[in-house]
């Protein structure tokens, strides 16, 4: 890991930090073209290009009547799936479940006189959630999309995840599914599958907001139809960031930065600390725990690209650092964590304790993984039942509330040059029509 000394005047402008901070900039530009093309012909062509870029890409000969995962093929997934998964799938998703209730809201009204103002609160229709496929599994990423949208009342709930090289579905995948409480389940993927569900096709439903992680085709395919569908965020690569004092354990501290290192070469692992002995463990204990992963190709390709140790003046000067940072996780690993709270303004997720490891929270701790990445936590906020529904503003005026908030709307509309929104105001403000609907109204 590269160590590099933030004690400095000015050390935003480090060129490391810098480098940091804008590692996600510049892929748009290189795969754009393609996926805007994938996103065109699955328009006009629907399960004709959906099914050719299946054959393309997946190497799956999809047909409208298999494109569909049968009842019976989630059957047999619990037949193939260990009990001892199955149950703690169960577990995960009755955690996730709890959490996310907290989080529903409701309509509400407020009255003057006159005036009855308020928001009604509907979940969506429809819900497209996106797993990714092939040899990996990933069942923890359908708990985390489906669960909070069944909570939030979406009604169908869609998913779609690829099947490479065979009509095969991840058993792992279905049975997380069918716990989760998803609906209809559809073997593509790719930036082609999200067009799929955006447009939707003869064989493919049209959803009405899709969320969940993918590869860069993925997620510029979804920044794409923003606007034809809602979306989560655009999700870069996985980053943890862990602040770490005297106390931290660094082998703990080595294996938590792996966690995130082993998910793709382009993750993130920093480390931020005042402590230079911290600092020189961790940087040892991760060389070392590199050698024994079973994925250490791919981690020690993203330790050797963006895996980085800030030294630091103190803790307090830790935490700008990881505000500067924004990650997408954060573990706090000092003696005091809950008092550094306040200081911490961006992250997508905060970690804090010795035994809050990440690996935790992307399983069964209960708040959702679905996280912001590439500093946009400064903006974005992680999947929750807020994005499963919609508000509708609800408004009632009397005769009484219009005398009180008329003049005003139509000295606006007049300082607006609008002479149709003054107009509806001053044909309301006739004295007679005024006069007779409180007449009526008294009746």
């Amino acid at each position: 890991m590269k160590v590099v000394n933030l004690r400095k005047e000015n050390w935003q402008k480090d060129p490391d930090l810098l480098r940091i901070k804008t590692r996600g900039q510049g892929l748009e530009s290189r795969y754009a073209p393609a996926v805007l093309e994938i996103i065109e012909n699955v328009r006009q062509f629907r399960d004709t290009a959906v099914f050719g870029y299946a054959k393309k890409f997946d190497r799956v000969e999809l047909t409208p009547e298999n494109v569909k995962v049968s009842e019976r093929e989630i059957e047999e997934a619990f037949n193939r799936v260990p009990k001892e998964v199955v149950k703690a799938i169960e577990f995960a998703v009755e955690r996730v479940r709890r959490f996310h209730e907290h989080q529903k809201e409701n309509s509400y009204f407020v009255t003057e006189p006159g005036i009855v103002l308020g928001q009604k609160v509907t979940p969506l229709d429809s819900a497209g959630i996106y797993v990714p496929g092939g040899k990996a599994s990933y069942p923890s990423s359908v708990v985390m999309n489906a669960v909070p949208a069944k909570v939030a009342g979406v009604e169908k709930v869609v998913m779609i995840t690829p099947a490479i090289g065979s009509l095969e579905v991840n058993p792992y995948t279905l049975v997380a599914a069918k716990l989760s409480g998803v609906d209809e389940i559809y073997r593509v993927g790719g930036a082609h599958g999200v067009a799929a569900v955006a447009f939707g096709t003869e064989s493919i439903p049209k959803v009405d907001k899709i969320v969940g992680p993918g590869n860069i085709y993925v997620a510029l395919a979804k920044k794409f139809l923003f606007g034809t569908v809602d979306i989560d965020m655009v999700a870069g690569p996985s980053e943890i960031l862990v602040i770490a004092d005297e106390s931290a354990n660094p082998d703990w501290v080595a294996t938590d930065l792996l966690s995130q290192a082993e998910h793709d070469e382009l993750a993130g692992a920093f480390l931020v600390t005042h402590s230079d002995r911290v600092a020189q463990e961790v940087v040892k204990a991760v060389e070392e725990k590199l050698k024994r992963l079973s994925r250490k190709e791919i981690a020690r390709k993203a330790i050797e690209n963006f895996g980085t140790v800030f030294l630091t003046e103190d803790v307090n000067h830790s935490c700008d650092v990881a505000n500067e940072i924004a990650p997408e996780h954060l573990e706090v690993a000092t003696k005091e964590p809950f008092g550094l709270l306040d200081r911490i303004k961006h992250a997508g997720a905060i970690f804090l304790g010795h035994y809050t490891c990440e690996s935790l929270g992307d399983y069964v701790l209960g708040p959702n993984h679905v996280l912001p990445t590439g500093g946009s936590a400064r903006f974005f906020s992680p999947l929750g039942v807020y994005d499963f529904i919609k508000r509708s503003s609800v408004i009632y005026v009397t005769p009484e509330g219009f005398k009180q908030v008329g003049w005003a709307a139509r000295e606006l509309a007049e300082c607006e040059g609008l002479e149709a929104h003054r107009l509806a105001v001053e044909v309301r403000e006739a004295f007679k029509i005024v006069a007779k609907s409180l007449a009526e109204e008294k009746r």
